[in-house]
């Protein structure tokens, strides 16, 4: 398996020299050249496999330079139940009216990103030992991608992480999550703006072709191919795990920012995972709701983005929609490049004429969640259920109950531990959201942050004065 770019400028790469890359040299994305196929005979051998042994099997469809051997045993080593808390690995939590959580944030820092990360950091350990190199990622966070990346990464020797944070714009737990860390590969920046802005001098820095060869300056962040990969394990995992035979349809709806994870739902259903409906959730900042519903995409400034009680999912120009305009265009790289270039003229772009192809092709279909929606939406739960679940699950659960249909179960992606949005928590249901034992006086330690402008000089100066 090779990758080229979204945007047609580059020259097909193995898995091992994109996952250090992060943005292509031409500003595009890494997509893999075919997408592989499973049918399912193959699909139905895989019921009784492990977590970890399914993503061996899904991961070496899409690397092949890695030795299958190496592949299982970095796979063994990144979803071990010590790490996940049980064997399941993901568990699934039934609620009522047809829907199910897809338990996603069992992992060490309580979000969906552990389930990617974690083997992005043993997959990075691997490469850079056998290159004998070391790496400087850059990434961008809105809440859990940071905290995610850097235990990731802890203890790692050869690589060292640079994560910029939106100022003010993450709860008080993820803060605390990331900014407590003292490891000397470990640099957090808040930068004054919002998550948009973190992942423009991210692009921007990438872009800088010399900087970034100079700096060994890598991704972590959903444009890295290898998260991406990584996420279609649990859509394999959940429908495996929620029906008895081949051939029957489930739905999945996802709590959706930067597009990333309901990608990886793109991708599972492309490889042939039987997959009904792909339903996008989105809070207040529904920009990728209105183009599934109207054809235009129209990203927003920073001063048009809301602050909402979902942060992670305040985004207005998601990096990996563009993965899903290369196939919605037939993978025409040119087309793709053309585009992006009159979306930086014109501040937005119109694919209307493809809006029949979004739902009957492709599966997608979209919703949008408020501030009440998910308040009320965590009450009802809790209520029915005596579970707690985060506002972006909420916002998840709220629009998935407009789109359950009889007969196929409808799987909620489920994104983060209510405690990491205690206080949203507790407006919805009146009362304090338990917090893990180990978690307790997280937000007491002392923390250890930059604070630069929103400035691309800045964070290029700050990098060159910590990188290894």
């Amino acid at each position: 398996m090779r990758y080229v770019s979204t945007r047609g400028g580059m020259a097909p790469q193995a898995f091992t020299d994109i996952l250090l890359e992060g943005l292509a040299p031409d500003g595009g994305l890494a997509v893999p050249e075919t997408i592989p196929q499973i049918d399912a005979a193959t699909l139905e051998s895989w019921r009784t496999l492990s977590y970890a042994e399914l993503a061996f099997e899904i991961l070496q469809c899409f690397i092949t330079d890695i030795p299958a051997d190496d592949l299982r045993r970095l796979t063994q080593a990144a979803y071990r139940p010590e790490v996940f808390g049980s064997e399941a690995i993901v568990p699934l939590k039934p609620l009522s009216g047809g829907l199910t959580l897809l338990g996603l944030s069992e992992g060490p820092t309580l979000a969906f990103k552990d389930m990617a990360m974690q083997l992005l950091g043993h997959l990075f350990e691997y490469v850079l030992e056998q290159r004998d190199s070391t790496l400087n990622i850059l990434g961008a966070t809105s809440g859990d991608t940071g905290s995610a990346a850097e235990y990731a990464m802890l203890g790692k020797q050869r690589v060292s992480v640079f994560m910029l944070s939106p100022q003010g714009r993450m709860s008080a737990f993820q803060r605390a999550q990331m900014y407590s860390l003292d490891e000397p590969n470990i640099h957090n920046i808040a930068v004054s703006g919002v998550f948009d802005d973190c992942q423009d001098i991210v692009k921007a820095v990438s872009g800088d072709l010399a900087f970034k060869q100079a700096n060994r300056i890598g991704a972590v962040n959903s444009i890295n191919w290898a998260r991406i990969a990584a996420q279609v394990v649990y859509y394999f995992h959940g429908w495996l795990r929620v029906t008895t035979g081949p051939g029957e349809e489930v739905s999945f709806t996802v709590p959706s920012g930067n597009f990333g994870n309901i990608l990886a739902g793109h991708i599972a259903r492309s490889m042939g995972l039987p997959v009904r409906k792909l339903v996008l959730a989105t809070n207040e900042n529904n920009v990728l709701e209105e183009f599934f519903r109207t054809g235009v995409y129209r990203p927003r400034s920073a001063a048009e983005t809301h602050a909402t009680s979902s942060p992670s999912m305040d985004i207005s120009r998601a990096s990996n929609f563009e993965r899903f305009v290369f196939d919605l265009l037939g993978r025409d790289g040119a087309r793709v490049a053309a585009l992006w270039k009159s979306l930086g003229q014109d501040g937005y772009f119109d694919l209307s004429d493809h809006r029949e192809a979004f739902s009957s092709q492709y599966g997608f279909v979209g919703g949008t969640s408020s501030h009440a929606d998910r308040l009320a939406t965590i009450r009802a739960v809790f209520e029915q259920h005596g579970v707690y679940i985060d506002p972006h699950t909420a916002d998840g659960v709220k629009v998935a109950r407009d789109h359950v249909e009889p007969g196929i179960p409808m799987l909620v992606l489920e994104t983060a531990l209510p405690i990491k949005f205690a206080d949203t928590i507790e407006e919805a249901v009146g009362r304090r959201v338990p917090c893990p034992p180990s978690f307790e006086h997280l937000e007491a330690l002392p923390q250890h942050v930059a604070s630069l402008p929103c400035d691309v000089q800045a964070v290029k100066d700050f990098i060159v004065a910590k990188a290894q």
